[in-house]
C-alpha cells in the first residue's frame, strides 16, 4: 500500500531498476508517516562511503510528538539494503549518468519501506516526446469513447 509517491521522478528520469530499502526512522517519524505527513518532492538519495542516505525528504512532525525531542523534519535518513545491493548500486552510480531517485514510500508487512529507482536523467527533447505520447494516448482514448 503506497503512502507517498514522487511523481516528478518519472517525468525527469528514465527508471531502469528498482530496489526496496528500509529506513532508519525515529518513533515520531513513523507516527507522522502513518498520519500521511511525508513528502518526497525534493528528496534525493546519496552515496557516502559504503552507505546510502535519503536526503531532503520532509516528514512533518505531529503536534503531539514527544515533548523532550526537537524534531528535524528534513534530517538525513539512512537506507537499509543488503551489502551486495549497496555495492551494485555504488558501482552503477559511479558510472556516467546514473542516479538514485526515491520513488515512493509504502508499507510492506507493517513496515515502512522506500522504493529507490536507478535511473538516467531525461533531456529536454525526451520530455517533449514523452508528453507528446501521453497527449496522443489521451486523444486516442477520447476518440474511442466518442464512437
Amino acid at each position: 500500500m503506497s503512502i507517498v509517491q514522487n511523481r516528478k521522478a518519472f517525468h525527469d528520469y528514465f527508471i531502469e531498476e528498482r530496489y526496496e530499502a528500509g529506513l532508519a526512522l525515529h518513533g515520531w517519524e513513523v507516527k507522522s508517516i502513518r498520519a500521511g505527513r511525508a513528502q518526497l518532492a525534493d528528496a534525493y538519495v546519496m552515496v557516502r562511503g559504503a552507505e546510502i542516505f535519503l536526503i531532503g525528504a520532509h516528514i512533518t512532525p505531529l503536534p503531539t510528538a514527544s515533548t523532550h525531542v526537537t524534531p528535524d523534519p528534513t534530517r538525513t535518513r539512512k537506507l537499509l539494503l543488503n551489502a551486495e545491493e549497496i555495492k551494485r548500486l555504488i558501482g552503477k552510480v559511479e558510472q556516467r549518468g546514473y542516479t538514485l531517485i526515491p520513488l515512493n514510500l509504502h508499507y510492506t508487512k507493517a513496515r515502512i519501506k522506500l522504493e529507490v529507482g536507478l535511473g538516467r536523467g531525461k533531456l529536454k527533447h525526451d520530455k517533449r516526446a514523452a508528453e507528446r505520447d501521453k497527449q496522443w494516448q489521451r486523444d486516442k482514448q477520447k476518440l474511442l469513447r466518442s464512437r
